[in-house]
């Protein structure tokens, strides 16, 4: 069986962590200095690279080359030559316990976590327990949890993840290093799909990769996943051959809707989707999407410093387009629009009728 490409292409040292530089530093720095902590909590959206940062520390706190090579110890990062780094990636590791909170996340696998840290590590200098998900523990889990994370073995590493922070009670945090793993970056996200696809040999074209990498809205993973489906399915990939499989519309299009909107082109925005919806597009994520241009346009407008921060979510042609539109948006009109497209939105997630809440909201502003 083939290997997923996002296994495949899993971060191998700190510097191939894409996107997170500030994480990168200071684990690279506490590497260097021999001054890894007892406990981390990462935290940030799916696909940020938290199981990736968390394997990564177990493999650097275990690696026997940077133990025994002061030099190699100075770059902060594993050797992925060694025993325990090869074995660490290859998910064989004894010593590395990666722990699923979602399925596991009661006092009693707490308690055998407790049990089994007092037992020296096999054959590694440390034991790591990733535990992922960790928001899901129970209150009885966490406070079992407590001591532990105070006064762990000194032969001991814990590594928790999570998406949601806010469920993590404080006094967990407050017994860990917090990192903040922030979503990626578009055209991080696009450099590295492009470099997989050269080494895959794959046919698919600069636009299609582009959309793949905004249909992922900054998980790295998903983007992953994605063009490993697509490019499994057809030959050859294009941005409509992505739009047809994800059933997605691509930025192109919801700019030339966007484009008839704000010239308030009536007839024009109502046969645009009535072609969408011929071609069998979905357009509850359709409204999303035109909500959330608009919601640029709009913002831009006003702040034209948003430019650097829609730079990370837009490629420098997304970007270029979205300009020549915010100076068209009429503030106090399109507001109104944009509420209106929220309103439609909740109503065309339960319709059977999903077009007609979109194409009435249009109606009532551009009549």
């Amino acid at each position: 069986m083939a290997l997923a490409i996002y296994r495949k292409y899993r971060p191998k040292s700190f510097d191939e962590l894409i996107g997170q530089d500030e994480v990168v530093e200071v684990l690279q720095n506490a590497a260097r200095r021999n001054k890894l902590a007892h406990a981390y909590l990462l935290y940030g959206p799916r696909g940020s690279g938290k199981t990736s940062t968390a394997r990564l520390i177990a493999k650097t706190a275990n690696c026997e080359t940077r133990a025994k090579d002061v030099s190699f110890r100075e770059k902060g990062e594993p050797c992925n030559k060694c025993r325990p780094c090869e074995e660490i990636d290859k998910g064989q590791a004894l010593d590395v316990i990666e722990i699923d909170a979602a399925s596991n996340r009661g006092i009693d696998e707490i308690r055998d976590l407790k049990e089994g840290i007092r037992l020296s590590p096999s054959s590694y200098a440390y034991k790591v327990y990733i535990i992922d998900e960790a928001h899901q523990l129970t209150k009885e889990a966490f406070n079992a949890l407590l001591k532990t994370l105070e006064e762990p073995p000194a032969h001991a590493i814990f590594v928790l993840a999570t998406t949601e922070y806010d469920k993590v009670p404080a006094t967990i945090a407050s017994r860990t290093q917090r990192f903040h793993l922030k979503k990626l970056p578009i055209t991080a996200i696009i450099k590295k799909l492009k470099t997989i696809a050269k080494a895959e040999k794959m046919k698919i074209d600069d636009e299609a990769i582009e959309l793949i990498a905004s249909s992922a809205e900054g998980s790295f993973r998903d983007a992953e996943s994605l063009i490993d489906q697509i490019t499994s399915l057809e030959e050859s990939v294009t941005a409509a051959s992505v739009e047809k499989i994800i059933g997605k519309v691509g930025f192109k299009r919801i700019t030339e809707l966007t484009n008839l909107i704000l010239a308030e082109n009536l007839p024009g925005s109502l046969e645009y989707l009535n072609k969408l919806n011929e071609a069998g597009y979905n357009f509850v994520d359709l409204n999303k999407e035109l909500i959330h241009y608009l919601r640029r346009a709009l913002t831009l407008k006003f702040d034209p410093l948003l430019e650097k921060l829609f730079a990370e979510e837009l490629t420098q042609k997304e970007l270029e387009e979205l300009k020549k539109l915010s100076a068209l948006v009429k503030p106090e009109k399109h507001i109104a629009l944009i509420r209106s497209l929220i309103r439609a939105w909740t109503e065309m997630r339960y319709s059977p009728f999903a077009a007609i809440p979109l194409e009435i909201a249009l109606i009532e502003h551009l009549k």
